[in-house]
């Protein structure tokens, strides 16, 4: 089967390998990934370089390829509609319509969902539309405990929260009227005490599977300090369940996921693919932070390297609606993925920067490097591509311990000393 692949980080980079094992894979790049331009080759597909957002220019690849299927997992493209195209044009589809994919772009809507199908689970909130409205709401906090959400996509990086993010309750407020004043609409949210974690699951619009649950490093520094960013790094345990986290807490994220889908596609099959809802565990119970409509970056490398069955023969099960837990199955394994990124990253814009790395000797002892927001040279160096995130660096093991040893080690003299990344992932779990 031929299947194009839109989007271009370290997300579509794994998916790009999963695609390849059984499919012909097809890529609309805006620069030539590493990994994803390897696996297009593998499969003696095709790539071209263009605008994955260029409807025109996605229809035509797709009719001149006679191509078949079509994966998405990058939030803006869903948001524009692409899988929408591709149904249109009789591909089948993995990932959400524009109105399916609305539980993640619009957060006003996701919390409407969540609060008529688990009003137990709301943070308090307020979803503000005037300044007049901010100023009234800002009257009930004191200091800056209190978190800023803007409404649309920020690619995991536009929620503030205070004492981190921001410093004071004034500079709370002038980061809400700024979102305000960009999107029309910002949510003010208490600030409440616990620990973060998120559930994903895949779905044919009817049924959802659970993926192993992962642990996100959201920040850029050390000890988690510093701005928030798309995620330096990622594991999940060999049971698929976070230590601090029972069953029963991840079977009331469950439901609420599946009654979501089962609402967005109460009139028309909207939802299919992948979702993950980020939730609190505070002492109030399990609280609701938002949904993605996609697979989250890192968390994809990591729970796609723990796929027992296929994920091609996956998407064939959510093309027939027949997905469950016994077609569906996961290794009981260890996952540990660091992202590397410039000294700049997330701090100021970054300048293009080429660097030296030794890909080979990475592989060698069994991890796997993803590229990102890198593209090759010639002479066998590498080159920064906008300001995000450059590969990552996953591994597997039986202990913790023995996948966090041979990511790092792997890393070990084999990554250009000009470039950055976190080194205490996993740490609060070893001891």
């Amino acid at each position: 089967m031929k299947c194009l692949l839109l989007g271009h980080g370290g997300r579509e980079a794994v998916l790009a390998e999963q695609i390849s094992k059984e499919y012909s894979l097809y890529a609309i790049l805006p620069y030539e990934n590493p990994s994803i331009v390897e696996a297009v080759k593998k499969t003696n597909g095709k790539y071209i370089i263009g605008n994955a957002s260029d409807k025109e220019l996605v229809k035509k690849f797709i009719q001149e390829e006679q191509i078949e299927a079509c994966v998405i997992s990058q939030d803006n493209l869903l948001q524009e509609g692409l899988i929408d195209l591709a149904q249109n044009l009789g591909l089948k589809t993995f990932g959400p319509t524009s109105k399916g994919a609305k539980l993640e772009w619009s957060k006003t809507y996701a919390l409407e969902v969540v609060k008529k199908l688990a009003p137990e689970m709301i943070i308090k909130n307020a979803c503000i539309t005037s300044l007049e409205e901010l100023d009234r709401v800002m009257e009930n906090y004191q200091h800056d405990n209190f978190v800023i959400k803007p409404e649309g996509l920020t690619g995991g990086k536009g929620v503030k929260v205070g004492g981190i993010h921001f410093k004071g309750k004034q500079e709370g407020y002038e980061y809400a009227k700024s979102c305000l004043e960009s999107d029309g609409k910002v949510i003010v949210q208490d600030k409440i005490e616990g620990r973060e974690f998120t559930v994903m699951a895949l779905t044919d619009g009817k049924n959802i599977v659970v993926t192993p649950t992962t642990f996100d490093y959201p920040y850029r520094f050390e000890k988690d300090k510093g701005p928030g960013t798309g995620g330096m790094g990622c594991l999940s345990f060999e049971n698929g369940r976070l230590p601090f986290l029972e069953q029963e807490d991840i079977d009331k994220c469950s439901k609420l996921i599946k009654d979501a889908i089962q609402y967005v596609n109460k009139d028309k099959l909207e939802f299919t693919g992948v979702i993950y809802g980020g939730f609190f565990k505070s002492k109030q119970g399990i609280k609701f932070i938002e949904f993605n409509a996609r697979f989250g970056d890192p968390e994809a490398i990591n729970v796609l390297n723990t796929l027992e069955t296929p994920f091609t023969k996956i998407m064939e099960h959510i093309w027939s609606q027949d997905l469950s837990k016994e077609n569906c199955k996961f290794k009981n394994q260890y996952t540990f993925t660091v992202y590397v990124v410039s000294p700049e990253y997330a701090i100021k814009k970054a300048e293009p920067c080429e660097f030296s790395l030794k890909v080979e000797n990475i592989k060698k002892n069994g991890s796997k490097i993803y590229f990102a927001s890198t593209k090759q040279l010639e002479n066998g160096n590498y080159m920064s591509v906008g300001v995000s995130r450059l590969f990552a660096v996953m591994g597997t093991g039986t202990t913790l311990t023995q996948a966090k040893e041979k990511v790092y080690g792997a890393m070990k003299n084999n990554i250009d000393e000009k470039l950055d990344y976190r080194k205490d992932i996993g740490e609060i779990y070893e001891h």
